[in-house]
């Protein structure tokens, strides 16, 4: 449990830093019209958005208020494994070492 607590801290730092990059550095509407012509960028977009499709099926099983499953699925459509790296943060700590209520989350049961 540890392990996974470390990698998704590791994620939110290292996302946090390349989100805060992109919107000082970047122009999402040109950068992004450029991957829509490369058809390895659209590609990749698929792959993105299929992992977060995949990502927030977990995230809907876990959670019992349809409020939180609203709000999570919506973070994550946006900021993509950020949110996942939060997500998973958040859901390592309440765990409590223990894999079982990591994976179930609210359906977990002693």
């Amino acid at each position: 449990m540890k392990t996974a607590k470390i990698i998704s801290l590791i994620g939110l730092i290292v996302m946090t830093a390349g989100i805060g990059n992109a919107m000082i550095n970047g122009d999402f509407a040109a950068d992004g019209a450029l991957i829509l012509q490369n058809p390895w960028g659209v590609v990749s977009l698929i792959d993105l958005y299929t992992g977060f499709v995949l990502f927030s099926i977990w995230i809907v099983y876990r959670e019992e208020s349809i409020l939180a499953k609203i709000i999570w699925v919506v973070l994550m459509m946006v900021l993509g494994f950020w949110t996942a790296s939060l997500y998973m943060f958040i859901a390592s700590i309440q765990a409590q070492g223990n894999w079982e209520k990591f994976w179930m989350g609210t359906k977990y049961k002693k």
